[in-house]
């Protein structure tokens, strides 16, 4: 009942929403009406905020039509590599002679969609050949396409290296970790030729045992059926996966903001204040930032319960316990592939000495394929995104990328 009663009353406020939005526009914005007058304002930025006062559940778009190679600005077109039911291989083509490194970007299936690795990718763009995971809202796949689990992830990551080919570089940002630790083990083990150059593991849960979290805490303060009976509930009839068992987005959503909400309801005050003084590049930055935000998607339930119980309650990577597809993985068969992990000091989602982790795994790599940064003053987003990321921990992913090249 717990999705039926989010739509009710997505359905109820949708109208009030929409005509909020509407009020807005034809009182006028105040760069443009009448800013002289405060009343206007503030019901202007009033308006503006009950109209923004919901969820989206459609992937919002990356935005990159142009990027600078060298000296030059170049076109760059997103193209379908390959496609399931579940989940887009895109690729950000290029108009460019010369071949780049090829880097497969693995998003994390968190509840938002891959654009949240939008500036990500920009940032990497000029200087690779980019391909994302752009996984699927899973309420919009039909239940004939059968299970999605934590199997069935991984055997996707091992299938979109093998569509890019020989000689690809892999990227995870956060909760794919460990599934791209799992393929590129998996992979070495059967001698597989599309096993990744590098691998590169950036604020993820390879061993949660390891300075716990608040995250890491919730995930075992239940038992696994606890959360399958509370979380989990069934998509509405009017969607194509109708019935289908699903990790609602929207709850999800709620966990995180929970965490921070204190943070939140200030970007919102701030918010209000911008709009009502016409400080309308500041509000675009909260804007932007939340537009992404409330973009959720839902993950199939039996991915959420899988991830929750191997990833976070059993530990079954770091105790040398997981299987796939019934064949034990072992990360200690990787010998070809460079590893580079990075964490950031003040990630209260991962904590510091969970990803590093990755390197006693991998116990037979020469200790030149290994390298590993924290990066100061850094919380989880600030591994991917914002100035550090861009300044001081891409330059050290690059240089791996060309190490292993």
């Amino acid at each position: 009942m717990l999705y039926q009663a989010y739509q009710a009353h997505s359905d109820i406020m949708g109208p009030v929403r929409a005509l909020a939005g509407v009020a807005a526009r034809a009182i006028g914005h105040p760069a443009v009406g009448m800013p002289g007058h405060g009343f206007v304002r503030n019901l202007t930025a009033a308006y503006e905020l009950i109209g923004r006062a919901g969820l989206t559940h459609a992937r919002p778009p990356y935005g990159i039509d142009r990027v600078m190679v060298g000296n030059r600005e170049v076109e760059v077109r997103e193209e379908v590599a390959d496609v399931t039911p579940f989940g887009t291989l895109l690729r950000f083509r290029k108009d460019i002679e010369s071949e780049q490194p090829r880097v497969l970007l693995v998003a994390p299936l968190s509840g938002h969609f891959a654009t949240l690795l939008r500036s990500t990718v920009r940032t990497m763009l000029p200087e690779h050949d980019v391909y994302i995971t752009d996984w699927h809202n899973v309420r919009d796949v039909d239940r004939a396409h059968g299970r999605f689990g934590f199997d069935e992830y991984i055997e996707h990551l091992i299938h979109f290296l093998e569509v890019i080919g020989e000689g690809a570089h892999v990227v995870a940002v956060c909760q794919p970790c460990v599934a791209v630790l799992v393929a590129a083990a998996v992979m070495a083990q059967s001698d597989n030729p599309a096993q990744p150059r590098s691998m590169t593991l950036m604020a993820g849960p390879i061993d949660t045992r390891v300075n716990p979290t608040k995250v890491n805490e919730l995930a075992n303060s239940k038992p696994i059926d606890w959360f399958e009976k509370n979380l989990i509930s069934r998509v509405p009839f009017r969607y194509d996966g109708a019935f289908r068992r699903v990790y609602p987005g929207f709850v999800q959503l709620a966990a995180f903001m929970s965490m921070n909400i204190e943070r939140h309801l200030k970007a919102h005050r701030e918010l209000y204040d911008n709009l009502s003084k016409g400080e309308l590049d500041k509000a675009k930055v909260t804007k932007d930032f939340y537009d992404e935000y409330f973009a959720v998607l839902d993950l199939s339930a039996e991915f959420y319960l899988e991830t929750v119980r191997v990833v976070f309650q059993e530990h079954s990577l770091p105790k040398g316990e997981l299987q796939w597809r019934g064949q034990r993985v072992e990360p200690r068969a990787i010998k070809r592939t460079m590893l580079l992990t990075v964490e950031g000091e003040r990630d209260d989602i991962c904590a510091v000495g969970q990803t590093v982790a990755a390197h006693d795994l991998c116990s037979s790599l020469r200790p030149y394929r290994k390298r590993h940064h924290m990066q100061a003053g850094v919380g989880h987003y600030g591994v991917f995104s914002g100035k550090r990321w861009e300044s001081q921990i891409y330059p050290l992913l690059k240089n791996v990328i060309l190490a292993s090249e």
